[in-house]
């Protein structure tokens, strides 16, 4: 099936879709946003309708920073910045600033699409970036491939997530079983903002051992994670009946935000899915410099994570 666009405007632009076999994918041109990913027709994210306005951060990229920035105010190596207050309960910028433009078609076929988009300088910003990212379908799923690349005169801050939300055939996630290969996580404040890392050994957040979710409310961003033998950390989610998927992702990311969806609105969409979301730095990097990207000029980054349904 070749990719197609829509006739129609829809809030997130034009829909390019991509298969192969039994898997379908929708990518939307506001954000590069996969709106849907599905298998014999049964979702295997929970995204959003293409006459809706993408919500929660379903399926974007998040970049030049993923999850929250404190105040949205910091300075790297001369130059200030503050970006817009997106989050203006907690007073944070939140999950960067590519997620509402345009990108432009790279590359088609039938199973692949590329899309890429330049971030210009901006007050939250003031670097120059271009950005692009490869959607890959194949018979083990959706494969992603980005890379970033400084455009600027001087070197540039950088990190990047993905915000997919996993959902199988349950009406509540509290059923599902989950693992995330990781020994610590950080310990954030009011604002979701780190103030600390602790190990998840033997507390409510060790999912290193398969376990049900339960009533356990995450809102977690884990690290020290651990990769098997092809350098791949993954994390998965099995519903009762032996349905399952895994979020796989390189060694470039360093975190994975995991959130029960408890804060979500309207309440009927909470903990309905779970969101899984590879990170490269941790929240508010751009102020502590945590694993904060340094991109020379003229130099790129890039990074591979994907889903396989099981």
């Amino acid at each position: 099936m070749p990719a197609t666009t829509t006739d129609t405007v829809a809030p997130s632009g034009a829909q390019y879709e991509i298969g192969h076999g039994r898997h379908h994918v929708v990518v939307t041109e506001v954000g590069a946003t996969v709106r849907s990913y599905t298998v014999d027709g049964r979702p295997v994210l929970d995204g959003f309708g293409e006459d809706e306005l993408c919500d929660a951060g379903r399926g974007q990229v998040l970049a030049p920073w993923p999850n929250r920035l404190g105040d949205g105010r910091y300075s790297f190596e001369g130059r200030d910045a503050q970006a817009a207050l997106d989050e203006p309960g907690r007073h944070n910028a939140i999950h960067g600033l590519v997620r509402w433009l345009p990108w432009q078609v790279t590359s088609r076929a039938q199973n692949v699409l590329a899309l890429g988009c330049v971030l210009h300088p901006q007050p939250g910003y003031p670097w120059r970036l271009s950005l692009a990212v490869e959607y890959r379908l194949g018979r083990d799923g959706l494969s992603v491939a980005f890379s970033a690349t400084n455009l600027d005169r001087v070197a540039a801050p950088f990190g990047v997530g993905f915000h997919p939300y996993l959902t199988l055939s349950t009406a509540s996630i509290d059923t599902a079983s989950l693992a995330v290969p990781a020994r610590r996580r950080l310990v954030t404040d009011e604002r979701g903002l780190p103030t600390s890392a602790g190990a998840v050994a033997g507390s409510e957040h060790d999912f290193t051992a398969r376990r049900w979710v339960g009533t356990t409310r995450l809102d977690t961003a884990f690290t020290d994670l651990q990769h098997d033998r092809d350098g791949m950390a993954r994390v998965e989610l099995d519903d009762p009946g032996g349905r399952g998927v895994t979020v796989w992702m390189d060694e470039r990311f360093r975190y994975v935000m995991v959130y029960t969806g408890d804060t979500l609105e309207p309440p009927a969409r909470r903990r309905t899915s779970i969101a899984v979301e590879p990170m490269s730095c941790p929240p508010d990097a751009l102020r502590s410099g945590v694993d904060l990207v340094r991109l020379e000029p003229g130099a790129s980054w890039a990074a591979r994570w994907g889903i396989t349904p099981r």
